[in-house]
């Protein structure tokens, strides 16, 4: 990777990162020319950093063949107006062969989901990450890390073996931890990306991130990127206002163990017309007396 592709990709993760839900059609399928109009909607609304694959767009829920039908679709639609942050996990092989077909379609970076296994070991971790992020050395690699256990240490060893790993999407829901984290691994050596979206991007880029992942981004772009920008300006008054416009929401996405947390923004989407609410198991639909409130909340937004 050559150093100014290498900044060009840092640079996309300094930013607010759009993960795009999936539509379903209502046979259940992948809604292809719905998935391009949210796509599309997305960019127009100026994001430049699109992650298909990721949680909000119901990773676990998709085939192989979904998710591959995704990473094209989101290539594809961003052209040369954004970014593309693959989401790729599962088995190492799996892992290795969605790295692969991202790099084939010109895709910059993978996002590495953490690994979703009942023993992690903190040697094992590198291990993982190590044998996907060296099999596509021209990609840059972001793990996402939602594991307390790991040490700084550990990500800083993991970038000596693979200096293709630029960034980190941390989502451990602890502002002092995550100081201590990237101060560990090495504050400047990686872009830092708060992983748990605009409720922790305050207190996060307090401690250093510049950039946050998105899911409400799908719902109103322009109210995530005035987040970033008073974040990006130091301004945490600012920053803080947009943070009690969309406290309620996330508040509503996070209830009972994050349940809801893509029934609320694909609920927000069908209130506004622009796809179906339907989501995958073992997600769930808003029951029918918990709709009005996010569509109230959608349509505030909108104005």
């Amino acid at each position: 990777m050559s150093s100014e592709t290498f900044e060009t990709r840092r640079a996309a993760l300094a930013d607010v990162v759009a993960i795009p839900v999936t539509p379903f059609a209502e046979d259940g399928t992948v809604d292809q020319d719905t998935h391009r109009a949210l796509l599309r909607r997305l960019l127009d609304g100026g994001i430049t950093t699109l992650t298909p694959n990721g949680n909000t767009g119901e990773f676990y829920a998709l085939s192989p063949e979904e998710r591959r039908l995704i990473t094209e679709l989101t290539v594809e639609e961003a052209g040369d107006r954004a970014n593309v942050l693959v989401g790729v996990g599962h088995d190492v092989p799996t892992a290795v062969a969605s790295a692969r077909h991202a790099r084939e379609l010109g895709a910059g970076m993978v996002m590495v989901h953490q690994p979703v296994h009942p023993y992690v070991s903190q040697g094992g971790w590198i291990d993982y990450h190590r044998a996907i992020a060296s099999a596509v050395p021209e990609l840059g690699v972001v793990p996402y890390i939602r594991n307390a256990q790991l040490s700084g240490d550990r990500l800083a060893e993991l970038a000596d073996a693979c200096p293709n790993v630029i960034g980190v999407k941390y989502a451990v829901p602890d502002a002092a931890k995550f100081a201590a984290f990237a101060r560990d691994a090495g504050l400047e050596r990686f872009v830092w990306v708060a992983g748990l979206a605009e409720p922790y991007a305050p207190s996060y880029f307090s401690a250093g991130a510049t950039g946050f992942t998105s899911g409400l981004v799908n719902v109103a772009p322009a109210v995530s990127l005035n987040m970033i920008e008073a974040l990006r300006s130091g301004d945490y008054p600012a920053a803080m206002k947009v943070w009690e416009q969309i406290r309620r929401f996330e508040e509503l996405r996070a209830a009972n163990g994050s349940a809801d947390n893509v029934t609320v923004v694909k609920e927000a989407l069908a209130s506004l017309g622009l796809c179906r609410r339907d989501v995958r198991p073992p997600s769930r639909e808003l029951p029918e007396s918990e709709r009005a409130e996010v569509a109230a909340i959608a349509a505030g937004w909108s104005i």
